[in-house]
C-alpha cells in the first residue's frame, strides 16, 4: 500500500508540477490563460523568447502540437487525436504495469515518472492541442528541441528503467 502511496504521490507531483510551470509562462505572456479550446496553440504566436539565461540556455515559449521532440507533426488534421488517443492508450498501459506488476524501487519511481509526465503533456494536448514547451538549450546556432518538465521526467523515468534493468541483469 504504501509503494502505491508513492507511486501515486510522485504520478500527481509530477502533473502538478508541470501544469504550475506551464501556467505561469502562459500567465507571463499573455496575462492569462488563453480559451480553454483545441487549437488555441494559433492564439499566440511562436517560438516566443522570454528570456536569455546564460550563453547555451534560454527560456522561450513554443508550441509542439506533434509528439517528443516535435515527432508526428505533420499527420494532418487527425494528429492531434490520433496522438491523444495514442498517449491515453500507452499511459493506460503503463499506468497498469506501475500498479499491478512493477516491482518496488527504481523500476516504479521511473514508471511513475513517466506516468506523471506523459499526462502533463496529455493535459496539454486536450486543452489546447499542443504541447507548451518552454526549455531551449543550444550551442551557438545550433538549438536542442525545446522541452518542458513533462519531458524532463520521462527522460528521467526512462533513465531509472534502464538502470534498474542494468542492476537486475547483473544479479542474474
Amino acid at each position: 500500500m504504501k509503494t502505491i502511496l508513492k507511486s501515486i504521490a510522485i504520478v500527481l507531483g509530477v502533473i502538478l508540477l508541470d501544469q504550475l510551470v506551464k501556467g505561469i509562462i502562459l500567465l507571463l505572456l499573455t496575462g492569462g490563460l488563453p480559451p480553454l479550446t483545441a487549437n488555441a496553440f494559433e492564439l499566440i504566436p511562436y517560438p516566443y523568447l522570454l528570456a536569455r539565461v546564460t550563453a547555451f540556455f534560454n527560456l522561450v515559449f513554443t508550441w509542439n502540437p506533434g509528439t517528443s521532440f516535435s515527432l508526428f507533426r505533420n499527420l494532418g488534421e487527425s494528429a492531434p487525436l490520433i496522438i491523444i488517443i495514442l498517449s491515453g492508450v500507452i499511459i493506460g498501459a503503463i499506468g497498469y504495469y506501475l500498479f499491478a506488476r512493477s516491482r518496488p524501487g527504481l523500476e516504479k519511481w521511473g514508471l511513475a515518472l513517466i506516468v506523471g509526465g506523459a499526462s502533463g503533456n496529455l493535459i496539454d494536448r486536450v486543452r489546447f492541442g499542443a504541447v507548451i514547451d518552454f526549455l531551449d538549450f543550444h550551442v551557438a546556432n545550433w538549438h536542442w528541441p525545446a522541452f518542458n518538465v513533462a519531458d524532463m521526467a520521462i527522460t528521467v523515468g526512462v533513465g531509472l528503467l534502464i538502470l534498474n534493468w542494468v542492476i537486475v541483469r547483473r544479479k542474474k
